[in-house]
């Protein structure tokens, strides 16, 4: 077996689209962590994707809980219309306060996992971290 893959910077255009239909003419500010290994595929997956649909975004990183609460007071300052957290484990694993700060600072939020949907979010829009697990068990099997 070789690895399971999310597709997620392909899914970054989708993604963007669906934040401009809920804020049209929004400018977007998208949160990465630059400690992740993947971070700079996932920018330029976001500005590739936001120049295709002439959608204005800026980047906001943030890569430790304090930076979390950091960044939304950045957003706010940059005048974002609308977040989309970018998909990363360290965010996958703060969502209940990637959820409440979007929440507290009125922003229209996207993000990669249904669980942070579940978990009060707006919406979320990415492959089903669960179905990938199943489906590596059918592999392996």
């Amino acid at each position: 077996m070789t690895g399971v893959s999310f597709l997620t910077p392909s899914l970054e255009q989708k993604r963007i689209e669906l934040v401009r239909e809920l804020v049209p003419k929004a400018v977007i500010a998208v949160l990465v962590n630059p400690r992740f290994p993947a971070a700079d595929v996932r920018i330029t997956g976001a500005r590739a994707a936001a120049s295709a649909l002439g959608v204005q975004l800026s980047i906001i990183n943030a890569g430790n809980e304090r930076e979390i609460d950091t960044a939304f007071a950045t957003s706010v300052e940059r005048r974002a219309d609308a977040l989309l957290v970018a998909s990363d484990p360290f965010f996958f694993g703060r969502r209940e306060q990637l959820v409440t700060l979007a929440a507290r600072h009125a922003l229209p939020a996207g993000y990669f996992s249904r669980e942070f949907a579940t978990a009060g979010g707006l919406m979320s829009y990415g492959a089903s971290i669960s179905d990938a697990y199943r489906q590596t068990g059918i592999y392996t099997s």
